[in-house]
C-alpha cells in the first residue's frame, strides 16, 4: 500500500506570487492612512470662532466643568487656534500621505525605498487614530517587503 499523503517530493517550497504577497499590507495601510489623514484634515480645518470660545466658558450645563475648563485654558485655545491646529495635525497629515504613497506603490510593485520608507512611517507612535492598527500592518509590509522574491519582483 501506497502513502499518498506524505510530503510532496522535492525539497522546493511553493512559488509565491510578490503581487499577491504585498497586496494586502499595502491595502490595510492605504486605508489605515487614509483614515488617518482625513481625521488630521478635519482637525485644521475646522474652525472655532471667539464667540463660540466664549459661549463654551458660560455655557450653564458646562457649569460642572468649570473649574477643569479654567485650568485647561490655555490647552483650549491652543487647540482652536488654525496655527496651532496646522503645526500639530500638519505632520500627521504629510506622514500619512507618505505611508500612504508608499503602500500605492508597494502595490504596484514600484519604488521599493518610497514602499520602505512608508513602511516605517506607519511604525511612528502616537501619530494619529489609527496607530495601533497601522504599526502591526507596517511591521508586516516591512517583513514582505524584504523578502527576496518580493525585492527582485520591484521595477
Amino acid at each position: 500500500m501506497e502513502n499518498h499523503f506524505g510530503a510532496p517530493a522535492g525539497n522546493e517550497l511553493p512559488q509565491t506570487n510578490p503581487q499577491q504577497e504585498v497586496s494586502l499590507p499595502a491595502i490595510l495601510l492605504m486605508v489605515a492612512s487614509a483614515l488617518t489623514a482625513l481625521w488630521g484634515l478635519m482637525y485644521v480645518v475646522q474652525t472655532v470662532s471667539p464667540a463660540e470660545l466664549d459661549q463654551l466658558y458660560t455655557d450653564p450645563a458646562m457649569a460642572p466643568y468649570r473649574d477643569m475648563l479654567e485650568e485647561n485654558r490655555g490647552l483650549v485655545e491652543i487647540m482652536t487656534s488654525t496655527a496651532k491646529r496646522v503645526m500639530i495635525f500638519g505632520p500627521i497629515v504629510v506622514l500619512n500621505a507618505l505611508v500612504f504613497a508608499g503602500a500605492w506603490r508597494m502595490r504596484q510593485l514600484k519604488s521599493r525605498g518610497l514602499a520602505i520608507a512608508g513602511a516605517i512611517a506607519s511604525l511612528v507612535p502616537c501619530y494619529g487614530t489609527c496607530c495601533c492598527m497601522a504599526a502591526p500592518i507596517g511591521i508586516w509590509a516591512l517583513v514582505v517587503l524584504f523578502k527576496p522574491e518580493v525585492k527582485a519582483a520591484f521595477r
